[in-house]
């Protein structure tokens, strides 16, 4: 080899050297990991006065607040997330929540707090203000709602972030098995969060990373990050669990079936008649009398009770339930249950009236709460439960049946707080109805005790029927009208036109028309048996009892069939 080829062979293999030292350098910084460290600080950015959230294993996309060394998390969150019990008036910025025995309230920016039990509120503080409100925004203190919440919490600093547990079950969990780190994103280049020992406990937040071979957890201390899969145990399940106590609401139910009947007053004479009215009746022991009516906004009630009646009827041996209703079309239902003091004054009204007249229970027949009143309306059944309770007096309250469109009047939280729920499974086709039809086909009344007893316990509902008929009117013009009839009255309106019955198994009832004055009437009959396929489905579904609407339109004969399905 000459020098000329020598020089450029060594040339050569310098240059191959020169490019095998890059690739070198190249490969082995590609598989070095970075050693740089990431400031929590920096990853997590959060104010001095806020706190970052982590629910479970996830980052909340609302901040809560650092007051006073105390978390403050913001009242939708609460309701919707934690405890829907907690209430915030907002017209007088009062806090309310109400246990099984007590109802608290607490005024925004204040430690205070009130707790009732019957009437007579008694005080309390805490070392912290309860409630913060900034603008339209509220915020609870965490401490103050984990004392009544499923839930558990642990707060850490530098920066300020709070993990809260409140779902518990079985969750993927790991463990390290070989000193690593937990970094910001899925590469070993990406920087280092936290140093993580063999034995750290690591939750999953997803095995489903953006890079193979690595997965995304959360550190007990609510860093979360990922770590490469070989350096940790396969996965696993943990189990969180709850110690937490669920509030037990006592209901004062009666021991046999409850067989109630409604009393339409409209004066305080109407105790002369009561045991003329009841002479035909069999086995009856709830009576509940329409008594009181809201009669303002402020919560403000009119009453035409009467002690001489309350005690004539326990004599005959019936309990009390005293009606109370909401038809003033004059009176926003929403304007009074949305302010705390006019509930308030609505709920010691009717305490006071049933004490003062000795009365065993209230019945509550709110007809007209619109949407936007739900909330305010549960409110005040939860508030007025206590009171209730406290004092043994009965709260049963009047229901539509499940229907969607009523779904505010939320019947599944009425189960847990309420004695007795009453469905009114009547009214199928009403006054107003545009279509004639019968009040309560068996059909209607299946739908209203199948869906009942599926989200409230059967033993406080009480399913009521109807007394009464309703004839309908069809002029030529196709115009429809009806009007509602006592049972024998309806049945004498039959047989005065002559008009043929028949039975339609589909409705349960009897069916029968007939023309007179140019028009069409039409009639699906309540009488016994119409009454006894109803009562039968009531027996099959053993719930706590039966209602009427309304004592006086019944035949005698019907408290017969009655008292075969009580027992």
């Amino acid at each position: 080899m000459d020098k000329k080829t020598r020089v450029a062979f060594i040339g050569s293999v310098l240059v191959l050297l020169v490019i095998f030292i890059i690739v070198g350098v190249v490969i082995v910084g590609k598989l070095t990991p970075s050693d740089e460290v990431m400031l929590l600080s920096d990853y997590y950015t959060v104010e001095d006065d806020e706190v970052l959230v982590l629910m479970q294993d996830k980052i909340y996309d609302k901040k809560g607040l650092f007051i006073d060394g105390k978390v403050y998390i913001d009242y939708n969150t609460v309701v919707s997330e934690f405890n829907h019990r907690f209430y915030w008036d907002s017209n007088e910025n009062i806090l309310t929540y109400t246990t099984p025995e007590e109802i608290l309230q607490a005024e925004a920016e204040s430690s205070e707090y009130t707790v009732t039990k019957s009437m007579i509120e008694t005080s309390a503080s805490m070392d912290y203000d309860i409630v913060k409100v900034f603008a339209d925004e509220v915020y609870l203190a965490l401490d103050f709602v984990g004392m009544y919440s499923d839930m558990k919490y642990q707060l850490y600093e530098d920066p300020n972030r709070v993990v809260i547990e409140y779902q518990w079950g079985d969750f993927l969990y790991t463990e390290v098995t070989k000193e690593t780190q937990l970094r910001s994103e899925a590469s070993i280049k990406s920087p280092i969060l936290k140093e993580l020992p063999i034995g750290t406990g690591l939750l999953y937040v997803s095995t489903e990373a953006p890079k193979k071979g690595f997965s995304q957890v959360m550190t007990e201390d609510g860093v979360i990050g990922y770590v490469k899969d070989k350096f940790v145990k396969e996965s696993s399940y943990k189990t969180f669990e709850s110690n937490y106590q669920e509030p037990v609401y006592t209901a004062q139910t009666r021991k046999g079936k409850v067989n109630l009947v409604f009393h339409q007053v409209f004066n305080t004479d109407a105790v002369n008649n009561l045991e003329e009215l009841l002479k035909t009746t069999k086995e009856v022991t709830v009576i509940s009398p329409t008594w009181f009516s809201i009669d303002s906004s402020e919560g403000t009630i009119a009453s035409i009770a009467s002690e001489a009646y309350v005690e004539k009827a326990n004599n005959l041996g019936l309990e009390v339930w005293a009606l109370v209703d909401d038809f003033n079309k004059d009176i926003s239902m929403y304007e009074l249950l949305s302010h705390t003091s006019r509930r308030i004054k609505l709920e010691n009204s009717l305490i006071e009236a049933a004490i003062e007249y000795k009365l065993n229970g209230i019945n509550i027949d709110f007809e007209k709460i619109t949407n936007d009143a739900g909330i305010h309306y549960i409110q005040f059944l939860r508030e007025l439960s206590v009171k209730c309770r406290n004092n043994g007096i009965v709260l049963s309250v009047d229901n539509y049946v499940p229907t969607a469109y009523t779904k505010h009047y939320d019947r599944e939280e009425q189960g847990k707080i309420v004695d007795y729920m009453i469905v009114m499974a009547y009214d199928e086709y009403y006054a107003g109805s545009d279509v004639a039809g019968p009040v309560a086909s068996l059909g209607y009344v299946q739908d209203a005790v199948t869906n009942i007893i599926e989200i409230v316990p059967k033993e406080k509902v009480i399913i009521a029927i109807p007394f009464y008929t309703r004839i309908w009117k069809e002029t030529k013009d196709g115009e429809i009208s009806s009007e509602s009839k006592a049972m024998t009255n309806a049945a004498q309106l039959l047989e005065e036109n002559q008009a043929q019955k028949e039975w339609d198994a589909d409705t349960g009832y009897y069916y029968a028309e007939y023309e007179k004055d140019d028009a069409l009437y039409m009639m699906w009959q309540e009488e016994e048996k119409s009454i006894e396929e109803k009562l039968k489905v009531i027996y099959e579904a053993d719930v706590a009892g039966i209602a009427a609407w309304k004592l006086g339109l019944e035949k005698e004969s019907i408290w017969n069939i009655i008292v075969k399905y009580l027992n």
